[in-house]
């Protein structure tokens, strides 16, 4: 049961700065119902993973369920309420359920299978309805009323999912954000606290994206964790820290997210960061919590507690200080970091800190001719290639890196371009503009896309003409670069085509498209009428034969289009009818036989 003894022993050493600082999504400002919501599943509650696990470029906004390693286990109301929403996407969430509560909180479950008979039911007739597999449906409050304890789906493997199990989320429904559902009185036993694993130290004289942190390694004892040596030395004058942590939970195997941590400097609480409450929008802010330069060059996730200067949101507190420790005297400054679950489970790593005027002569200063500023707008500008940054791109000051390389491959309308290093990272797209340096015929110009490429992985986009330049949109830096695509894509059957294919064998009909570029609509029509293939993993398009397509002769009419508008259409005449697998033939050992030779004398 989360009880906020600790945060509550921090506001009493600063409570008049604290009460002024922490903001209305925090703990000690929200009281959360407990034991309001049941377990969503009838077996006993394990975690593969929590609120606020670290994830790539995200937080986990709820609670991963584990169901044995199984399908098709019942998923429960966890209080009454109604639905008010479903979604079914590739990737993602796969099919999912959200239900309003009267209480004012809202519960998702995800990655389903089957939802309850009669949204089921209706849930299908609109995919037909509107000849989509995706759909995103709201509903009235009379519609799907649903009780505590009635099973509303099963549970399965859909969407994002890397193996069977239940996604659980608690939001507000007025806000739409997710809050931590361990806050909530669930019955999950926990008196292990976390675990410290490294120490990061910064020099916030400079970006944190121009260095490498120095990282120091941490023990163990009784009394808390510890550095050794316990003093750190230094010759930088504004100094942060970062650190390497995880949780762990009773009865459940792996490792899960903090809930929390505190830095303080000479017993004064300075900043702390809390995850108890955050909207999709505000979680890919996760890549100015953590050091995402250092994870993207195969370093281990650190948690920063200092505030980057492009990040924006709720997670930080700043108590008495922004967590940039200055040391303007050469005392020693003890300094203590709590890390903390939702359980009062208390981890204390101690060190101090003393600055060195003879250290600060031998740092090395490090800074780029150009480098690109977060909190504003940055442009480049060369002769045939500009790029458009928004105000919210970057977490902090990066190197603006610029080369244009003559690499022409088959197909290209223009130079390379290299945009700085994938390693660092940006939080929004940013606009790229590229002037062809080949001649393209008018027939071609609606055909031209842009590809960026850094070490054979590609991400590719339809452009658009702008007074003779092309333009495109990217998350990430990299080689870029114009292309012509005039290949169609490519469509296999499932068996070896012929005039008229037996697909009797067959329980489903799997499609894989290819292209060079990428699919961007796939339709399939059985004997002139619409067809729905699932894409639950965004690559491959099945249909599992029902009562749409009975034993018989039949025609399946399929058309992929790619990003630039080239169409592959294919039609196959098939047959289907009851299907006896063919008996296993018998193997007939022949006995070894001997033959005696005649004896002897």
């Amino acid at each position: 049961m989360a009880k906020g003894k600790i945060i509550m022993r921090c506001a009493a050493l600063i409570s008049h700065v604290f009460l002024y600082s922490i903001n209305s999504y925090s703990q000690q400002a929200t009281k959360y119902p407990q034991g309001y919501f049941r377990n969503p599943l009838e077996i006993p509650i394990a975690l593969t993973a929590n609120f606020g696990e670290l994830r790539p470029n995200h937080w986990h906004l709820g609670f991963d369920l584990r169901t044995d390693q199984k399908e098709g286990l019942p998923v429960i109301a966890t209080a009454d309420g109604y639905v008010s929403h479903i979604g079914i996407r590739a990737l993602s969430f796969g099919r999912f359920i959200i239900i309003n509560h009267p209480n004012g909180y809202s519960t998702l479950y995800a990655h389903l299978n089957e939802f309850f008979p009669e949204l089921e039911k209706f849930v299908k007739e609109r995919q037909v309805e509107k000849e989509s597999w995706t759909v995103e449906l709201d509903f009235s409050e009379e519609m799907f009323e649903v009780k505590r304890g009635d099973t509303i789906a099963n549970s399965g493997n859909t969407g994002g999912s890397q193996g069977p199990h239940l996604h659980f989320e608690i939001l507000n429904t007025e806000t739409g954000r997710s809050l931590n559902p361990a806050l909530f009185g669930f019955e999950i036993i926990d008196n292990i606290p976390p675990v410290v694993k490294k120490l990061a130290v910064y020099n916030r004289n400079s970006s944190t994206y121009l260095q490498t942190p120095q990282l120091k390694s941490v023990f163990k004892t009784d009394s808390g964790y510890f550095l050794k040596p316990k003093k750190i030395i230094t010759g930088f004058n504004k100094l942060s820290f970062a650190i390497e942590a995880f949780d762990l939970v009773n009865e459940s195997p792996g490792t899960n997210g903090i809930y929390g941590a505190t830095l303080l400097v000479d017993d004064k609480p300075q900043l702390q960061f809390l995850i108890d409450s955050i909207n999709y929008p505000e979680s890919d802010y996760i890549n100015a919590h953590i050091d995402r330069k250092y994870k993207n060059n195969g370093g281990q996730y650190l948690q920063h507690l200092s505030k980057l200067p492009g990040f924006v949101g709720h997670v930080y507190t700043e108590i008495s200080g922004t967590g940039i420790i200055e040391l303007n005297d050469t005392a020693v400054h003890k300094v203590k970091i709590e890390v903390f679950d939702t359980d009062e489970n208390l981890s204390e790593l101690f060190f101090e800190i003393q600055y060195s005027d003879s250290l600060a002569a031998l740092q090395k200063k490090t800074t780029a001719a150009k480098q690109l500023i977060p909190a504003a707008v940055n442009v480049i500008e060369e002769k045939e290639f500009e790029v458009y940054f928004p105000e919210n791109c970057f977490y902090d000051t990066l190197p603006s890196i610029y080369a244009k390389q003559n690499i022409f491959l088959p197909t290209a309308v223009s130079a390379q371009h290299r945009l700085n290093d994938p390693q660092y990272p940006g939080h929004s797209p940013f606009s790229v503009r590229i002037k062809p340096t080949a001649a393209i015929p008018d027939s071609l110009k609606e055909k031209i896309v842009m590809q960026r490429e850094w070490l054979g992985k590609k991400s590719i986009r339809k452009t658009q003409w702008q007074k003779g330049w092309l333009s495109s949109s990217f998350s990430d830096f990299g080689n870029f670069q114009l292309f012509i695509d005039k290949i169609p894509p490519i469509i296999l059957p499932p068996v070896k085509e012929k005039d008229t294919m037996d697909f009797s064998p067959l329980t489903r009909i799997l499609i894989s498209p290819t292209d060079n570029s990428g699919i961007k609509s796939f339709r399939a029509e059985l004997n002139g009428k619409w067809l729905m293939f699932t894409n639950d993993k965004a690559r491959d398009y099945i249909y599992i034969f029902d009562e749409q397509c009975p034993f018989g002769v039949h025609e399946l009419k399929l058309w992929v289009e790619d990003i630039v508008g080239n169409v592959t259409e294919k039609i196959w005449w098939f047959k289907r009818g009851p299907y006896t697998p063919p008996p296993k033939k018998k193997i007939i050992r022949k006995k070894k036989t001997t033959t005696k030779k005649p004896a002897t004398r």
